[in-house]
Formats: structure tokens, sequence, C-alpha cells
């Protein structure tokens, strides 16, 4: 009983959190808001048992790519536009709606049940021991690993790209 009640408290503070992210007006709560996500997350990992996992998410997620975060907004100087205001309450309507959409999917889940697993994703889940998700990750994962790293590049790319235009605009 008490694993369900730090289970649903860490669930609200984390949904707190990710609404924070979506609804905040300035980008920079918006990064912090995504922090206090990942460090509930990582609690949620530790309640598990996951302590390798928690580690990896706070020091690649929390540290790592929101650093990245911090340093593109940081060097766009995002400055709010007036004349985005309907852009930007059209696409809060729109990420309410999905967000109901995937919420009443996940009531229909719990009141029918999760399916159980299949027999042959069952025995590709790795253990937890830092060797076994190491095999997997530069194995079976290496290709989606890479393209994740060549994604964050490429958003680095674009970022340092649209600073520059804007500054020789001005």
């Amino acid at each position: 009983m008490p694993d369900t009640i730090v289970f649903y408290l860490l669930s609200t503070l984390i949904l707190a959190a990710a609404l924070c992210v979506v609804f905040s007006r300035r980008p920079i709560y918006s990064v912090l808001s995504l922090l206090a996500a990942m460090f509930v997350l990582a609690t949620m990992f530790v309640t598990l048992g996951a302590y390798f996992v928690a580690a990896l998410q706070i020091l690649l997620y929390a540290g790592a790519v929101l650093v990245l975060f911090l340093f593109v907004i940081m060097l766009l100087n995002l400055e709010p536009d007036p004349l985005q205001q309907h852009r930007v309450v059209l696409l809060r309507a729109l990420g309410v709606l999905v967000g109901g959409i995937f919420c009443a999917q996940l009531i229909r889940l719990i009141r029918t049940g999760l399916p159980e697993p299949v027999a042959a994703i069952a025995g590709d889940v790795p253990q937890g021991t830092v060797r076994e998700i190491g095999m997997l990750l530069f194995t079976k994962f290496l290709v989606p690993f890479e393209l994740t790293s060549f994604l964050i590049l490429a958003a680095i790319v674009g970022a340092i790209t649209l600073a520059q235009s804007k500054r020789s605009e001005k």
C-alpha cells in the first residue's frame, strides 16, 4: 500500500511538472519544469530499484540534454512576438486535445487491464545490469542510438543558424 501511495504522489508531481512545461509562457520556465519532471522520473526509477537507469536519467537527460536546451534558448534570445499569439493559442488547444486523447486512452487501459507481454518481447528485456544494457545498446539498438546524436547535432546547427540570421537582420 505505501508503494502505491508513493507511486501516485510521484505521478501527480510529474504530471504537474509536465503541464508546467506545456503551459509556461517563458521557455526558461519550461526547461526548468522539464528538469523537475526528469528528477521526479529518476525518483520513480529509484523506487523501482533501477538505480543505474535513475543515474543515467539525471546525468544524461537532466544534465546534458537540458543544458543543451538552455544553451539553445539563450543563444536564440527568444522574445515574445505579439503577432504569433494566435498561433500559440491554437497550438495549446491542439496540445490539450491530444493530451485529453492520451488521458482517455490511459483510463481505458486502466479499466480494461494491461495486455500480457509477448514472449518474444519479454525475452529481450535486459535484466538490469550495466553490461547487459550496454550490449543491447551497442548491438541491437546501435542505429537509433547514433541517430539520436545526429538529431541533437542538427538541432544545435539549426539553432546557431537561426541565431546568426537574426543577428544579421538587426
